[in-house]
């Protein structure tokens, strides 16, 4: 994380939050695969995926706390 001002670091949280949501949307493509076509590939590209959402949603929390830290120190930077 670079020094941002409050807006920078609420918007790259919003961001990382999206990401996160995509991640886990396509696990659960990869799962309901899996499901159908018994195929482990799947099965690995889910896990991969979940790990994905895990980094951004860490990030999300990383950024949102930053931002609410910034916006408390008195000067928003």
């Amino acid at each position: 994380m670079t020094d941002k001002s409050t807006p920078g670091n609420m918007l790259d949280a919003a961001k990382a939050k999206v990401n996160e949501a995509a991640d886990r949307a396509r696990e659960t493509g990869h799962n309901v695969a899996h499901a159908v076509t018994g195929d482990v590939h799947h099965k690995a590209e889910a896990l991969e995926d979940r790990a994905k959402a895990e980094v951004h949603n860490n990030q999300a929390h990383a950024e949102y706390s930053e931002g609410k830290r910034e916006a408390t120190d008195g000067d928003g930077r």
